[in-house]
Parts: structure tokens; C-alpha cells; sequence
């Protein structure tokens, strides 16, 4: 592939995955009162971070890096747990708790790799489809103008967001070869051109935003270590860790490349250095993007070459804040229909891992039907386990490790008692 060309699809897998990564930081940083020129010094750290966290997994070694096209961001889920670390501790004490989280991913990375033996085709695809499925109602949110607005479902945001999705969907029925793996990048400038003419891009941000600054090391402060947000945050990467396995699941059957036990123990290593230099620049721990999952199956090109333009324009636009801004200007909208097939086509992609999986055993339609269930009950009600302890609900309200949970138990459970069948040796179980 020319260079032009996976710098054009590398773009393509930035545009899918910068709103996330901003999200995380405005959040957090809005929660515990930043100043505008403190949010805007994270905003641009963090899309830094995630430049340099994907380049650690890009190109795989003897010790770390799992060699995928897999893009690296903002783990979503420690949003609330950073925030209650923030407002109840201090600064220091959330940073000091994310490199300590860091260390622990790295010295467990070997004995965590060894769930490969837990999941098997009938549990890896209940996985992915659930990540996909969950994912759907943020692209909902988006298409609607972002939870939380006043004026969601506003007519004017769908008929953007379809625009979008009928573009993304027009080039990837009609046309072919390079035009059709950027169909994602088109739909993403037809709907924002769309957008502008009716008022709803605006460029203020890339006015407001500096030309150039430097990553700082503890620019907020000194780190502290405190042992109940070290344990709160060790707990996020457990969960993280599990998601991600996914992620190089899904992405190894994209790419027809089996994920053994050494490549998710190189690939943890490089996510737990990542999370401790996360802590050290003061950012945040970073995991797997399973959004760029469906973006990787669209666009059908397996190799690195792109995610390494995508890693690359990550760490300038990092340091170019006002090149950034440019980014953030795409509507909710916009992203909210391209985001939609996205995650349709990651969920697809599990039902296509389950393919191999003999669904005339029972056992196997109760995995799937009960890990999926349970997955998407807690995404849609989190708060059924709200009598729990926190810790507790740190990882059950998650939907993605319920479902991985109840997947792997029931299997093993299942494979124990032979489920009144006669158990071979079969890979597809």
C-alpha cells in the first residue's frame, strides 16, 4: 500500500476514534474544575498519549506489543472511577493510582494470558457481539445530538446522521478498491459539509486553541498513592484487560492471524506501559479501541501501515493543539451515523466468530443466548446491582465483562458436566 493512501485510511481510523478520547478528558477535567487552559492542556496530552500508547502495540518485540491494527484510547470506563478518586483524594492520588494500576497489568500480563484457554469460538463471539450491541446506544446518542441535549432527535441531527450513514453505505455498495475502504472518512466530510450549511459546525474551538505545546510530566502535580484508589483503579484495568482480549480476538480472525498466549502477554505489557505513562503525564489508562474494530472489517485492509499514520497523527495533533481542534468541530450527529454501522459491524463480526460453533448442542445456544442477555441487560440497567459494594459494582455494571463472565463460567460449567453429551475435542465446542 502507498504511503498516501494508508495515510488517507489512517486518517479515516482517527476521525472514528478522536470524539472518544476526547470525551474522557473533558469529563473528568470538567468534573474537578479545570480551568479552560488546564482542560485545554489535557484534551491535547491525552490525544498524545493515545499516539504513543497505539505505536507501543503497533509493532510487537520479545517483550511487549501485540503486533495488531489495533488503535489505543481513553478506557471509558474509568471516567466515574477517576472522577470520585478526584473530588475525594486528590490530583495526585488519581495519577499515583493509575501507574500503580500500570505496574500491576505488566506483572500479571502472563498469568492473565493464560485465559486463552478460557475462551473458546462459542465465548469469544459472545463477547464481541456483545461489545458491538453495547456500543450501539452511544451511536444512538450521537445520532440524536449527544445525550443530554436539549433538543435531542431535533430533526435537522437526523437528517445529518442519515446522510452520513447513506453515504457510508452508498460507497460501500457501489464502489470499489481504495474509494470504498475510505467510505467511513467520506461519509464523516459529506456529513459535516452537510452540517455547516445548516448551522451546526462551528470553528470557535480552533480559534480558541494555542498553536503548539509540550507534554509535561506531573503538569498537575506530584503523584500520590493511596490504597483504596490504587485498588479502585487496579480493578478498571482488570475489566479493561478483559475487553481487550476481545478486541485481539476479533481483530486476529480479521486479520487470519490465530492469538496465542505470548501475543496477549506482549499485548497486555505494552497496555500496562501505556497506563503507567498515562499516570507519569498525567492523562489516564489506556486500552484497546473496539470501536475501530468494525472501521478495520469496512475498510478490508489488514495490514499495520495505516494505524501507524493513525498513531502518528495522534502524537502531532497532540502537539498542535489548534490542528486538533479541527477534529472536534465534526458534529454529534455526523459521528453518530458513521458510528452506527461501525458498531453494527463489529457485532457482526461475533456472529461470524460463532460460525464454526455447533449450535445443535444445547449448551452451546444457552453460552450465547444467556452471556448475550446478561451482557445487554446490564448495559440497559446498570443499577440492579446498585445494593452492591462499589467494588462489586465496578465490574458488574460493566455489560462486557458480565457477558465475558457468564460466558466463560457457563462453558466451563457446561464442558464439566457434558451437559448430558458426549464432549470431543473439537475447537468449535
Amino acid at each position: 500500500m502507498s504511503n498516501p493512501k494508508a495515510a488517507v485510511l489512517g486518517l479515516q481510523h482517527l476521525l472514528a476514534m478522536y470524539s472518544g478520547s476526547v470525551l474522557v478528558p473533558l469529563l473528568i477535567g470538567g468534573a474537578l474544575g479545570f480551568s479552560a487552559k488546564q482542560l485545554t492542556y489535557l484534551v491535547s496530552i491525552d490525544i498524545f498519549m493515545c499516539g504513543l500508547a497505539t505505536f507501543l502495540q503497533l509493532r510487537s518485540n520479545r517483550f511487549m506489543g501485540i503486533g495488531l491494527p489495533v488503535v489505543l484510547g481513553c478506557a471509558v470506563q474509568a471516567i466515574e472511577p477517576l472522577k470520585m478518586i478526584g473530588k475525594n483524594y486528590s490530583i495526585g492520588a488519581m495519577y499515583g493510582s493509575i501507574m500503580v494500576a500500570g505496574l500491576v497489568v505488566i506483572l500479571i500480563s502472563g498469568w492473565f494470558a493464560k485465559i486463552k484457554k478460557l475462551f473458546p469460538p462459542v465465548v469469544t463471539g459472545s463477547l464481541i457481539t456483545v461489545i458491538g450491541l453495547t456500543l450501539i446506544p452511544v451511536a444512538i446518542g450521537n445520532l440524536g445530538g449527544g445525550d443530554g441535549a436539549k433538543d435531542f432527535g431535533d430533526p435537522r441531527y437526523l437528517l445529518v446522521g442519515f446522510i452520513t450513514i447513506a453515504v457510508i453505505l452508498a460507497i460501500n455498495g457501489w464502489a470499489h478498491g481504495f474509494l470504498r475502504s475510505i467510505a467511513v472518512l467520506i461519509g464523516l466530510v459529506v456529513g459535516t459539509v452537510v452540517a455547516s450549511f445548516m448551522g451546526m459546525v462551528s470553528l470557535q474551538p480552533v480559534v480558541e486553541a494555542s498553536w503548539f505545546h509540550f507534554p509535561q510530566p506531573f503538569y498537575f502535580g506530584t503523584p500520590k498513592f493511596e490504597p483504596a484508589p490504587i485498588l479502585t483503579m487496579v480493578i478498571i484495568s482488570l475489566v479493561s484487560m478483559v475487553e481487550s482480549t476481545g478486541v485481539y480476538f476479533a481483530l486476529g480472525d480479521i486479520v487470519d492471524r490465530p492469538i496465542g498466549e505470548e501475543d496477549l502477554k506482549k499485548g497486555y505489557r505494552a497496555e500496562g506501559l501505556a497506563i503507567i505513562l498515562g499516570g507519569l503525564f498525567n492523562t489516564f489508562p489506556y486500552t484497546a479501541f473496539s470501536q475501530n474494530v468494525g472501521l478495520v472489517q469496512m475498510s478490508g485492509i489488514k495490514t499495520r501501515k495505516p494505524i501507524y499514520f493513525a498513531a502518528g497523527f495522534l502524537v502531532l495533533l497532540g502537539l498542535l493543539p489548534k490542528a486538533g481542534a479541527l477534529a472536534t468541530i465534526i458534529p454529534d450527529p455526523v459521528l453518530g451515523g458513521a458510528m452506527l454501522v461501525m458498531f453494527g459491524m463489529v457485532a457482526v463480526q461475533g456472529m461470524r466468530m460463532l460460525q464454526p460453533v455447533d449450535f445443535s448442542k444445547d449448551k452451546n445456544l444457552l453460552i450465547v443466548a444467556t452471556s448475550i442477555s446478561a451482557g445487554l441487560g446490564v448495559t440497559i440497567k446498570p443499577e440492579i446491582f446498585n445494593a452492591l459494594p462499589d467494588q462489586a459494582k465496578l465490574f458488574l455494571q460493566n455489560g462486557i465483562v458480565v457477558a465475558s463472565l457468564v460466558a466463560v463460567i457457563l462453558n466451563l460449567l457446561f464442558v464439566k458436566i457434558n451437559f448430558g453429551e458426549k464432549e470431543t475435542k473439537s475447537t468449535t465446542n
